[in-house]
């Protein structure tokens, strides 16, 4: 198998990379550096910047490939250029969407499927929801077969581990410290984390199998938290216990203009998704790693990156957490 992956360097990426070389397949990555996948043996790097259309033609004009993964398609107006350089010359399209596009709303049975209408609410949603249809009329024109992937959140090294109400903030050193956090609600709000390794899983053993074209996944571990499980298997991997204060969002958002988006759009909203569908079309994916181990592995990266964020320097985040017990919410235990 000859794969491509536009901008494998990332999270997910790695995860990718590392799955399709075990499969024994050709591959090669195309990103602005030579860093992280890239650096495997058995790796071709290509340098370049998607964003130069004419160029990131050009550099493909004379190339095949069975398979190319688009990680990087933020935007209808990029899924079109991909779908014209690509279109003829590769047998399978796999494009990364997210579970963004299905919006905010819960169904009955809770666990949102494939099969939920899909209604983003943020901007990013909306324009990963319309390179699909970008994708989708390529497909439907018979340039290429499409398989859509839709990653929730997605850890491991690399990257830092989300809390509820940010990506990178100072939470985890307060948790580390024995200093209470703040959770927004009741603590009850679901979510569900995958190790990057596990979904990379999905994208490698999709690829070249035809039972996925034409078809979309969810690409999550089936495993369902409430952020109160969340913080304490999290606190677990750092020998600690979370210490949580629990306050409306509204207050949160209000008490702090334009700090939380990521909880504001996504995470006071329940993020609870089916993978049930991708699992019996691609068994090999199987996603094993447990939170604990995968928060671990995490934690030391950051930590070895020397990207661990002090708590000590965010002064407004200790200010609401005063605030809001000075408000007489408790500090209970996770």
């Amino acid at each position: 198998m000859k794969a491509l992956l536009v901008g494998g360097t990332g999270l997910i990426g790695t995860g990718i990379v590392k799955h399709l070389l075990a499969r024994g397949a050709s591959v090669t990555v195309y990103s602005r550096a030579r860093r992280g996948a890239t650096m495997a043996p058995g790796v071709e790097h290509v340098e370049g910047d998607r964003s130069d259309a004419t160029t990131f033609a050009r550099t493909f004009e004379r190339s095949r490939y069975d398979v190319v993964i688009d990680m990087i398609c933020f935007t209808p107006a990029e899924a079109e250029v991909t779908a014209r350089v690509f279109g003829g010359r590769c047998d399978q399209l796999e494009f990364c969407s997210t579970v963004c596009t299905y919006g905010v709303k819960v169904p009955a049975n809770v666990l949102i499927d494939e099969r939920v209408p899909q209604e983003p609410t943020t901007s990013y949603a909306r324009d990963k929801l319309a390179c699909e249809e970008v994708f989708r009329r390529a497909a439907d024109q018979r340039r290429f077969h499409l398989t859509i992937v839709r990653p929730s959140h997605t850890y491991g090294p690399g990257a830092s581990l989300v809390d509820q109400l940010e990506f990178d903030g100072p939470v985890w050193d307060r948790v580390a410290r024995g200093l209470p956090i703040l959770c927004a609600g009741d603590g009850l709000g679901l979510w569900q984390s995958t190790h990057r390794d596990d979904c990379g899983k999905l994208f490698a053993h999709a690829a070249l199998e035809p039972r996925t074209y034409g078809e979309a996944y969810n690409a999550t571990r089936d495993e369902t938290f409430t952020w109160r499980e969340y913080y304490r298997r999290a606190a677990a991997a750092l020998d600690a216990r979370a210490r949580l204060v629990f306050v409306p969002a509204a207050w949160l958002l209000g008490a702090a203009p334009g700090r939380f988006p990521f909880l504001g759009e996504i995470t006071q909203f329940h993020g609870a998704y089916s993978s049930a569908k991708a699992r019996s079309h691609v068994p090999a994916f199987d996603p094993t790693t447990t939170l604990e181990h995968g928060a671990r592995e995490t934690f030391a990266d950051v930590r070895r990156r020397g990207a661990w964020r002090d708590s000590t320097a965010d002064v407004e985040y200790d200010r609401l957490v005063t605030a809001a017990i000075g408000m007489g919410f408790p500090v209970v235990d996770a």
